[in-house]
Protein backbone atom coordinates (compact mmCIF):
# COMPACT_ATOMS: atom_id res chain seq x y z
CA UNK A 1 0.00 0.00 0.00
CA UNK A 2 1.29 3.51 -0.95
CA UNK A 3 0.03 5.96 1.03
CA UNK A 4 0.18 9.80 -0.64
CA UNK A 5 0.01 13.09 0.49
CA UNK A 6 -0.75 15.93 -2.24
CA UNK A 7 0.83 19.67 -1.93
CA UNK A 8 -0.56 21.53 -4.59
CA UNK A 9 1.83 23.94 -6.50
CA UNK A 10 4.51 22.80 -3.56
CA UNK A 11 7.39 20.81 -5.72
CA UNK A 12 9.12 18.92 -3.20
CA UNK A 13 13.03 18.78 -2.84
CA UNK A 14 13.74 16.73 0.53
CA UNK A 15 11.82 14.35 3.08
CA UNK A 16 13.06 12.99 6.40
CA UNK A 17 11.69 10.92 8.78
CA UNK A 18 11.69 11.87 12.10
CA UNK A 19 14.70 9.70 14.44
CA UNK A 20 11.88 9.97 17.38
CA UNK A 21 8.22 9.85 16.17
CA UNK A 22 8.31 6.35 13.77
CA UNK A 23 4.85 7.91 11.76
CA UNK A 24 6.39 12.02 11.25
CA UNK A 25 8.03 13.27 8.23
CA UNK A 26 9.39 16.41 7.49
CA UNK A 27 9.10 17.85 4.05
CA UNK A 28 10.66 20.84 1.91
CA UNK A 29 9.13 21.94 -1.28
CA UNK A 30 9.19 24.94 -3.22
CA UNK A 31 6.82 26.91 -5.71
CA UNK A 32 7.93 26.57 -9.43
CA UNK A 33 10.56 24.47 -9.38
CA UNK A 34 11.90 26.21 -7.02
CA UNK A 35 13.74 28.16 -9.77
CA UNK A 36 11.25 31.05 -8.38
CA UNK A 37 8.60 31.77 -5.94
CA UNK A 38 8.64 30.76 -1.76
CA UNK A 39 9.03 27.34 -0.10
CA UNK A 40 7.33 25.34 1.91
CA UNK A 41 8.03 23.13 4.85
CA UNK A 42 5.67 20.85 5.92
CA UNK A 43 5.28 17.82 8.87
CA UNK A 44 3.04 14.98 8.05
CA UNK A 45 2.31 12.30 10.00
CA UNK A 46 1.44 9.25 8.61
CA UNK A 47 -2.08 7.23 10.11
CA UNK A 48 -3.49 4.06 9.66
CA UNK A 49 -5.27 5.04 6.25
CA UNK A 50 -3.14 7.95 4.74
CA UNK A 51 -1.13 11.05 5.15
CA UNK A 52 -1.84 13.79 6.96
CA UNK A 53 -0.73 17.80 7.62
CA UNK A 54 0.52 18.34 11.22
CA UNK A 55 2.16 22.11 10.57
CA UNK A 56 3.67 23.83 7.47
CA UNK A 57 5.30 27.12 7.38
CA UNK A 58 6.43 29.15 4.66
CA UNK A 59 10.08 30.31 3.62
CA UNK A 60 10.29 33.58 1.32
CA UNK A 61 12.10 31.60 -1.15
CA UNK A 62 12.46 27.98 -2.67
CA UNK A 63 13.51 25.34 0.11
CA UNK A 64 16.04 22.51 -0.65
CA UNK A 65 16.70 20.10 2.25
CA UNK A 66 15.69 19.88 5.75
CA UNK A 67 17.34 17.61 8.41
CA UNK A 68 15.46 16.37 12.04
CA UNK A 69 17.63 17.38 15.08
CA UNK A 70 19.17 14.14 16.63
CA UNK A 71 19.11 15.38 20.21
CA UNK A 72 15.62 17.48 20.29
CA UNK A 73 11.99 15.47 18.51
CA UNK A 74 10.86 19.27 17.98
CA UNK A 75 13.07 20.76 15.93
CA UNK A 76 14.34 21.23 12.11
CA UNK A 77 16.91 22.96 9.82
CA UNK A 78 15.94 23.64 6.65
CA UNK A 79 18.18 24.95 3.71
CA UNK A 80 16.76 27.93 1.37
CA UNK A 81 17.53 29.76 -2.09
CA UNK A 82 18.60 32.54 -0.14
CA UNK A 83 21.46 31.66 1.30
CA UNK A 84 19.91 30.67 4.42
CA UNK A 85 19.86 27.86 6.83
CA UNK A 86 16.24 28.37 9.15
CA UNK A 87 15.93 26.44 12.66
CA UNK A 88 12.48 25.36 12.81
CA UNK A 89 10.21 24.28 15.85
CA UNK A 90 7.29 21.91 15.71
CA UNK A 91 5.81 24.04 18.67
CA UNK A 92 6.12 27.37 17.28
CA UNK A 93 3.51 28.08 15.06
CA UNK A 94 4.90 30.99 13.69
CA UNK A 95 7.96 31.38 12.61
CA UNK A 96 11.54 29.74 12.43
CA UNK A 97 13.48 30.30 15.67
CA UNK A 98 16.40 31.11 13.86
CA UNK A 99 17.89 31.78 11.00
CA UNK A 100 21.51 32.12 9.41
CA UNK A 101 22.34 34.18 6.25
CA UNK A 102 25.96 33.59 5.72
CA UNK A 103 26.27 31.90 2.20
CA UNK A 104 25.98 33.59 -0.34
CA UNK A 105 24.18 31.65 -2.68
CA UNK A 106 21.25 28.60 -2.37
CA UNK A 107 21.93 26.15 0.22
CA UNK A 108 21.24 23.03 -1.11
CA UNK A 109 21.94 20.80 2.25
CA UNK A 110 21.66 20.75 5.48
CA UNK A 111 22.24 17.65 7.77
CA UNK A 112 22.41 17.06 11.82
CA UNK A 113 25.37 15.20 13.13
CA UNK A 114 24.44 11.94 14.83
CA UNK A 115 27.96 10.82 16.36
CA UNK A 116 27.57 10.63 20.36
CA UNK A 117 28.27 13.24 22.19
CA UNK A 118 28.21 15.87 19.35
CA UNK A 119 25.17 18.57 18.01
CA UNK A 120 26.48 19.73 15.02
CA UNK A 121 24.76 20.83 11.84
CA UNK A 122 26.32 20.92 8.31
CA UNK A 123 25.74 23.09 5.45
CA UNK A 124 26.44 22.57 1.46
CA UNK A 125 25.84 25.68 -0.90
CA UNK A 126 26.43 26.67 -4.31
CA UNK A 127 28.58 29.46 -3.17
CA UNK A 128 31.25 26.31 -3.06
CA UNK A 129 31.45 26.33 0.46
CA UNK A 130 30.57 24.23 3.27
CA UNK A 131 29.62 25.61 7.01
CA UNK A 132 29.55 23.57 10.17
CA UNK A 133 27.40 25.13 12.87
CA UNK A 134 26.17 25.05 16.67
CA UNK A 135 23.15 23.86 16.48
CA UNK A 136 21.17 27.39 17.51
CA UNK A 137 23.00 28.28 14.85
CA UNK A 138 24.60 31.88 16.11
CA UNK A 139 26.75 31.87 13.52
CA UNK A 140 29.01 29.31 11.50
CA UNK A 141 31.88 27.82 13.38
CA UNK A 142 34.11 26.72 10.53
CA UNK A 143 34.13 27.65 6.27
CA UNK A 144 36.04 24.87 4.38
CA UNK A 145 36.52 25.61 1.15
CA UNK A 146 38.05 22.96 -1.60
CA UNK A 147 35.76 22.25 -4.00
CA UNK A 148 36.22 24.46 -7.47
CA UNK A 149 31.81 23.96 -8.44
CA UNK A 150 28.49 23.95 -6.40
CA UNK A 151 27.98 21.83 -3.22
CA UNK A 152 25.51 19.87 -3.41
CA UNK A 153 25.41 17.62 -0.42
CA UNK A 154 26.98 17.48 2.72
CA UNK A 155 26.27 14.22 5.23
CA UNK A 156 28.03 13.83 8.74
CA UNK A 157 29.60 10.46 8.79
CA UNK A 158 27.41 8.06 11.37
CA UNK A 159 30.74 6.76 12.68
CA UNK A 160 33.54 9.36 12.73
CA UNK A 161 33.32 12.75 15.04
CA UNK A 162 33.62 15.90 13.25
CA UNK A 163 33.56 13.94 10.15
CA UNK A 164 31.40 14.69 6.72
CA UNK A 165 31.27 14.04 3.53
CA UNK A 166 30.13 16.23 0.36
CA UNK A 167 29.37 15.84 -3.43
CA UNK A 168 30.15 18.49 -5.74
CA UNK A 169 29.23 19.68 -9.22
CA UNK A 170 33.45 19.53 -9.63
CA UNK A 171 33.07 15.97 -9.96
CA UNK A 172 34.67 14.97 -6.53
CA UNK A 173 33.48 13.78 -3.40
CA UNK A 174 35.34 14.72 -0.09
CA UNK A 175 36.12 13.98 3.00
CA UNK A 176 36.44 16.66 5.47
CA UNK A 177 37.77 16.66 9.26
CA UNK A 178 35.74 19.85 10.96
CA UNK A 179 38.68 19.73 14.00
CA UNK A 180 41.29 20.72 11.05
CA UNK A 181 39.02 22.36 9.03
CA UNK A 182 40.79 20.18 6.66
CA UNK A 183 39.82 18.01 3.13
CA UNK A 184 41.32 14.29 4.28
CA UNK A 185 40.38 13.06 0.75
CA UNK A 186 39.30 14.46 -2.21
CA UNK A 187 38.15 11.51 -5.00
CA UNK A 188 37.45 11.91 -8.41
CA UNK A 189 33.97 10.24 -8.02
CA UNK A 190 32.59 10.60 -11.23
CA UNK A 191 33.36 12.96 -14.50
CA UNK A 192 30.01 14.56 -14.25
CA UNK A 193 28.41 16.43 -11.67
CA UNK A 194 28.22 14.24 -8.03
CA UNK A 195 24.30 15.53 -7.13
CA UNK A 196 23.93 13.29 -3.83
CA UNK A 197 26.41 11.18 -1.21
CA UNK A 198 25.67 8.91 1.80
CA UNK A 199 27.58 6.93 4.26
CA UNK A 200 26.82 3.25 5.61
CA UNK A 201 25.45 3.19 8.24
CA UNK A 202 27.10 -0.43 8.85
CA UNK A 203 31.21 0.63 7.73
CA UNK A 204 32.64 4.00 8.39
CA UNK A 205 34.70 3.26 4.69
CA UNK A 206 32.13 2.86 2.62
CA UNK A 207 30.61 5.69 0.69
CA UNK A 208 28.02 6.13 -2.07
CA UNK A 209 27.62 8.43 -4.58
CA UNK A 210 24.97 9.59 -7.25
CA UNK A 211 25.79 11.69 -10.34
CA UNK A 212 24.43 13.54 -13.42
CA UNK A 213 26.37 10.36 -15.55
CA UNK A 214 23.01 8.41 -14.41
CA UNK A 215 25.37 6.05 -12.02
CA UNK A 216 25.74 5.19 -8.42
CA UNK A 217 29.63 4.67 -7.69
CA UNK A 218 29.96 3.03 -4.11
CA UNK A 219 33.34 3.92 -2.61
CA UNK A 220 35.91 2.27 0.08
CA UNK A 221 37.97 4.78 1.51
CA UNK A 222 40.78 3.10 1.98
CA UNK A 223 41.43 2.70 -1.73
CA UNK A 224 39.44 4.89 -4.40
CA UNK A 225 40.93 3.70 -7.68
CA UNK A 226 38.17 2.28 -8.24
CA UNK A 227 34.93 1.78 -6.57
CA UNK A 228 33.66 -1.09 -5.35
CA UNK A 229 30.85 -1.21 -7.53
CA UNK A 230 29.40 0.98 -10.05
CA UNK A 231 25.38 0.93 -10.25
CA UNK A 232 23.92 1.08 -13.84
CA UNK A 233 20.21 1.63 -14.88
CA UNK A 234 19.02 4.79 -14.33
CA UNK A 235 18.46 6.27 -17.39
CA UNK A 236 18.71 10.59 -16.08
CA UNK A 237 20.67 12.42 -12.83
CA UNK A 238 20.54 10.77 -10.04
CA UNK A 239 19.41 13.45 -7.62
CA UNK A 240 19.71 11.09 -3.81
CA UNK A 241 21.31 7.84 -2.72
CA UNK A 242 20.19 6.44 1.26
CA UNK A 243 22.04 3.62 2.76
CA UNK A 244 19.23 1.36 4.36
CA UNK A 245 19.61 1.81 8.39
CA UNK A 246 18.43 -2.01 8.65
CA UNK A 247 21.30 -3.52 5.90
CA UNK A 248 24.54 -2.90 5.00
CA UNK A 249 24.51 -3.45 1.50
CA UNK A 250 21.30 -1.76 0.75
CA UNK A 251 20.81 1.42 -1.02
CA UNK A 252 18.29 3.02 -2.56
CA UNK A 253 18.54 6.21 -5.32
CA UNK A 254 16.00 8.48 -7.28
CA UNK A 255 16.30 10.31 -10.66
CA UNK A 256 15.08 12.97 -12.74
CA UNK A 257 14.22 9.85 -14.99
CA UNK A 258 10.74 9.56 -12.21
CA UNK A 259 11.94 6.46 -10.37
CA UNK A 260 13.39 5.22 -7.29
CA UNK A 261 15.81 2.12 -7.75
CA UNK A 262 16.94 -0.34 -4.90
CA UNK A 263 20.35 -1.99 -5.10
CA UNK A 264 22.18 -4.58 -3.72
CA UNK A 265 25.76 -3.73 -4.19
CA UNK A 266 27.28 -6.86 -2.98
CA UNK A 267 25.58 -8.54 -6.07
CA UNK A 268 26.69 -9.27 -9.43
CA UNK A 269 23.15 -8.08 -10.52
CA UNK A 270 22.76 -5.55 -8.17
CA UNK A 271 19.43 -4.03 -9.41
CA UNK A 272 16.62 -5.66 -6.54
CA UNK A 273 13.45 -2.93 -7.52
CA UNK A 274 12.83 -0.55 -9.90
CA UNK A 275 9.51 1.72 -8.78
CA UNK A 276 7.99 4.03 -11.10
CA UNK A 277 5.31 5.93 -9.27
CA UNK A 278 6.10 9.32 -10.12
CA UNK A 279 5.39 11.86 -12.98
CA UNK A 280 8.22 14.25 -12.27
CA UNK A 281 11.80 14.32 -11.00
CA UNK A 282 11.75 12.26 -7.24
CA UNK A 283 14.00 14.78 -5.35
CA UNK A 284 14.05 13.33 -1.70
CA UNK A 285 14.36 9.47 -0.66
CA UNK A 286 14.62 8.41 2.86
CA UNK A 287 14.28 5.28 4.99
CA UNK A 288 12.13 5.12 8.26
CA UNK A 289 14.54 4.24 10.67
CA UNK A 290 11.73 3.06 12.97
CA UNK A 291 9.95 0.85 10.17
CA UNK A 292 11.99 -1.76 8.51
CA UNK A 293 11.92 -1.70 4.77
CA UNK A 294 9.55 1.46 4.71
CA UNK A 295 10.78 4.35 2.48
CA UNK A 296 9.68 8.06 2.15
CA UNK A 297 10.09 10.17 -1.15
CA UNK A 298 8.84 13.57 -2.28
CA UNK A 299 8.80 14.64 -6.31
CA UNK A 300 8.47 17.69 -8.48
CA UNK A 301 4.55 16.08 -8.97
CA UNK A 302 3.58 17.41 -6.02
CA UNK A 303 3.14 14.53 -3.61
CA UNK A 304 5.06 12.71 -1.07
CA UNK A 305 5.10 9.29 -0.47
CA UNK A 306 5.06 6.44 2.11
CA UNK A 307 5.26 2.88 0.43
CA UNK A 308 7.39 -0.57 1.49
CA UNK A 309 9.23 -1.81 -1.81
CA UNK A 310 8.22 -5.27 -3.24
CA UNK A 311 11.84 -6.15 -3.01
CA UNK A 312 12.03 -5.55 0.73
CA UNK A 313 8.46 -6.62 1.98
CA UNK A 314 9.82 -9.95 0.29
CA UNK A 315 11.68 -9.87 3.43
CA UNK A 316 14.95 -10.90 1.52
CA UNK A 317 16.54 -8.14 3.66
CA UNK A 318 16.28 -8.11 6.90
CA UNK A 319 18.44 -7.42 9.88
CA UNK A 320 21.59 -6.11 8.79
CA UNK A 321 22.95 -9.01 6.36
Amino acid sequence: MVKVFRCAARHGYAVEVSPFIPNRVACTASQYYGIAGCGTLLVLDQTETGVTLVRSWEWSDGLFDVAWSESNEHLMVAGGGDGSLQLWDTANHSAPLRVAKEHTQEVYSVDWSQTRGENLIVSGSWDQSSKVWDPALSRSLTTLRGHEGVVYSTIWSPHIPGCFASASGDGTLRIWDVKSAACRLAVPAHKAEVLSCDWCKYDQNIVATGSVDCSVCVWDLRNVRQPVNQLQGHTYAIRRVKFSPFSKTLLASCSYDFTVRFWDYSRTQPLLDTVEHHSEFVCGLDFNLHVPNQVVDCSWDETVKIYTPACLSAGTHGAAS
